[in-house]
């Protein structure tokens, strides 16, 4: 009798194991599209944070973009805009996934070790940058940005004014620093420090820089720098690291110069 009762324990507890998995199975895949979409929503979220059109919580995210955002995909070897005709199932303006693009073997490269200050390994060979319109003049550029901090690869955006100098946003969208130290990426004082700092000097020399500890306003270079994360300098140089990376020949400089050459930008 024990052993019969025992079994048909046992017969219970897997049946209630297989309906619970059943259950949860079904209701991942059933919400992966509005995961999907959600994920979407708050990366577009992000682009208007840091071109400044993203407002208040009352800010229709989609709208918004739509009307004010025009996104294209650049070739970052030669600031080239890459034709629709050659996007792909991974290369494209509506699903472009810096990760995906990154490792793969046709639109993803590995870096020089000497010049990987962002400590990344690999980057995209092409990248979606995103233009803010006001009507057929850009106002602004918004570019991606990544790069290793202490405890994870942090994923943002830097936006630059129309004279490609002046620096007009600053935000990450995804890291794992250790909040209250290096997750004061998120401070929202912190980031407003970025915005009218200037990323290069008169020559086009990459100057922006976050320092150890506190600027001095007073110094001619407190135009190009940024005070660092207290208790977190790890997290700052690689913030640092990685923005000087992206606004270097590495990465967004070529398409800069290639603006440059083209009249896009204005006098400082």
């Amino acid at each position: 009798m024990a052993s019969e009762s025992i079994s048909k324990t046992i017969g219970v507890v897997v049946a209630i194991c297989f309906v619970a998995a059943i259950f949860v199975s079904s209701a991942a895949v059933g919400l992966k599209p509005i995961q999907e979409e959600n994920k979407k929503i708050d990366l577009l979220k992000n682009i208007l944070i840091a071109g400044d059109l993203y407002k208040s919580e009352e800010t229709n995210v989609s709208e918004t973009y739509n009307s004010k955002i025009q996104p294209e995909i650049i070739n970052l070897e030669n600031g080239e805009v890459v034709p629709e005709s050659n996007f792909d199932d991974v290369l494209n303006i509506e699903n472009f996934d810096i990760k995906n693009v990154a490792k793969s073997p046709e639109h993803g490269k590995a870096i020089n070790p000497e010049k990987d200050i962002a400590k990344i390994v690999r980057m995209p060979k092409e990248m979606a940058i995103y233009q803010v319109k006001d009507g057929e003049s850009v106002e602004k550029y918004i570019l991606p940005i990544y790069g290793k901090g202490l405890w994870s690869t942090l994923y943002g955006f830097i936006a630059l004014d129309k004279d490609l100098h002046t620096i007009k946003g600053f935000t990450f969208y995804e890291h794992g620093e250790t909040p209250g130290l290096g997750g004061e990426v998120d401070n929202p004082k912190w980031k407003s420090q970025w915005i009218g700092k200037q990323a290069y000097d008169e020559d086009w020399n990459l100057k922006i820089e976050v320092i150890k500890g506190q600027v001095d306003q007073t110094s001619e270079k407190a135009k190009y720098q940024v005070d660092g994360l207290s208790g977190s300098t790890l997290t700052t140089r690689g913030v640092s690291n990685l923005v000087r990376f992206w606004l270097s020949e590495e990465g967004y400089k070529p398409f800069i110069t290639k603006l440059r050459e083209e009249g896009n930008s204005e006098k400082i």
